[in-house]
């Protein structure tokens, strides 16, 4: 007998279906046979499966059993299909029987991942959200998902998602013996609203110089570079930046949870990823790592990091192929990891905050053989890639009286006001677009230099040999200083605090 459960492949974060089909053959001697580019993980399904159908009280069929991957020609990983082998086993074998009537609904109306515990409990799994939003595409009543996973699935709006903790739940739901409430469909921007920054700017003993430039990256959504000792508070900033960034919309918290929930890094206690991801890679990682990558492409950093920051600390002591990489995701906003079978691509708008120290030693240079060293160890960051960074600020040491006193500095609700004033300019002037992504052609509209701004703008071209990316970089970072003073055009100061934050193209 031949039944089929309905299913997905994960393919980076997206979700594509999978049809599983199980023939129960009295022909032939009694085994199991996995079809259909299974890794090893799902080989190994049978005799989860076996075990955990019998520990839960069901038969395991004695016949040459035929378990079809569909399609065939992709690749398919992971233990997700332990749960739907289980149902078309139990179906085939007649345990389940397949009707459908008012209190008994129809396995062919679900999708259905999960994996199994030897005893019958169902673990959790990646891409549940993946596999909701292919649900809700194909029409489907619903899917059927651990327990843990339900409210990340809950949050695709119309389909129905029953959460199961064990196989039993499964057959009885099928046979009609019990029924499963749907998970109650997540409120997502109420959720986001509740979401409470983990970093307060204030926390910051002084450093009101560096904020002023933090808070600018953040109003323009801008790049920016750190430069200063150990121990003056850059790590501290790049984790409280996205505290003062717009909360993320539904669309974008979806798109996130996305990829964190193929790669399993959705927070335990969260259903979604509520707050923009701050990744903070190790200089030692490989850059398949940071932008993505392996045998079957998976999202890296760079995606992780997306709507939301990648702090590299040191960058001069990531490896230059790494920092390279970089150049393409900056620009484009998005990753393409291309294998001879297929390629991917993953989204990847984050914006960058490197921090490092200005010699190897970490303290500043004061004198000529400590400046040389710093030009040799600035020199490990490439111009284009130094292009790329819209703004670069020193970040110096902090005096003793500031360490000791009470006084807060400006804190992370202050500069949420000004950042949030400044991109609802932004929006009514250029839509969904930051400055930070304005094209010349935009610049030319929407940054209108006044005479004296374009006279200062062209003196600094020529005095600092900027590029014509630093040209337009300039630009950018100007209309979101004179965003913050709600000014439509750009005037002189504002091009002149612009031109102060190519602090490399001056060093280098």
């Amino acid at each position: 007998m031949i039944s089929g459960v309905a299913s997905f492949v994960l393919q980076g974060i997206d979700a594509i279906p999978c049809e599983i089909e199980v023939d129960l053959s009295p022909v032939g001697l009694p085994r199991t046979t996995v079809v259909g580019l299974p890794d090893t993980a799902v080989k190994e399904s049978v005799e989860r499966v076996r075990t955990a159908l019998l520990n839960s009280g069901f038969r395991y069929p004695n016949s040459r059993i035929t378990i079809n991957l569909a399609p065939a020609d992709v690749r398919k990983e992971g233990p997700v299909y332990d749960l739907p082998f289980a149902a078309a086993l139990l179906r085939a074998d007649a345990t389940i029987v397949p009707l459908s009537g008012e209190d008994r609904p129809s396995m062919d109306d679900y999708l259905i991942a999960g994996e199994l515990a030897l005893d019958g409990r169902v673990r959790p799994i990646k891409g549940a959200i993946s596999l909701a939003i292919l649900a809700k595409q194909r029409g489907a009543a619903g899917v059927i998902v651990p327990a843990d996973n339900a409210a990340e699935a809950a949050a695709v709006d119309g389909i129905d998602v029953l959460g199961v903790r064990t196989l039993g739940e499964v057959v009885a739901l099928f046979n009609g013996v019990c029924t499963i409430e749907p998970h109650p469909t997540l409120d997502v921007e109420a959720l986001i609203v509740q979401a409470q920054p983990e970093v307060d700017f204030g926390d910051v003993r002084g450093q009101e110089a560096a904020k002023r430039a933090v808070i600018i990256a953040a109003a323009g959504g801008h790049n920016i570079l750190m430069i200063g000792p150990a121990g003056t508070g850059k790590s501290m900033m790049a984790k409280a930046l996205p505290g003062v960034l717009p909360p993320m919309t539904r669309e974008e918290a979806l798109q996130v949870t996305r990829i964190y929930s193929s790669v399993g890094q959705i927070p335990r206690r969260d259903p979604l990823m509520l707050r923009r991801p701050v990744r903070t890679p190790h200089h030692t990682a490989s850059a398949p790592a940071i932008i993505g990558g392996g045998t079957i492409p998976r999202p890296g950093d760079v995606s992780l990091a997306h709507r939301g920051v990648l702090f590299l600390d040191e960058m001069p002591e990531f490896s230059r192929d790494v920092l390279e990489t970089l150049r393409q995701p900056l620009e484009d906003g998005c990753v393409t990891v291309a294998r001879a079978h297929s390629s991917m691509k993953f989204p990847a708008q984050f914006m960058l905050v490197g921090a490092l120290n200005p010699t190897p030693k970490g303290k500043m240079a004061d004198d000529e053989v400590s400046r040389r060293a710093m030009e040799r160890y600035l020199s490990r960051l490439s111009g284009p890639l130094i292009d790329r960074i819209d703004i670069h600020v020193e970040v110096p040491s902090v005096p003793y009286h500031q360490l000791v006193g009470k006084q807060r500095g400006t804190d992370t609700a202050t500069i949420r006001r000004a950042v949030h004033d400044a991109r609802r300019l932004q929006q009514g002037r250029q839509g969904k677009l930051v400055n930070s992504e304005l094209s010349g052609k935009r610049l030319d509209r929407h940054a209108i230099l006044e005479e004296s701004a374009q006279t200062l703008l062209g003196q600094a071209m020529t005095e600092l040999g900027l590029s014509a990316r630093a040209y337009d970089k300039v630009r950018r970072v100007a209309r979101t200083i004179a965003d913050l003073e709600n000014s439509e055009t750009v005037q002189s100061h504002h091009v002149a605090e612009a031109v102060q934050y190519r602090l490399l193209d001056r060093a280098v």
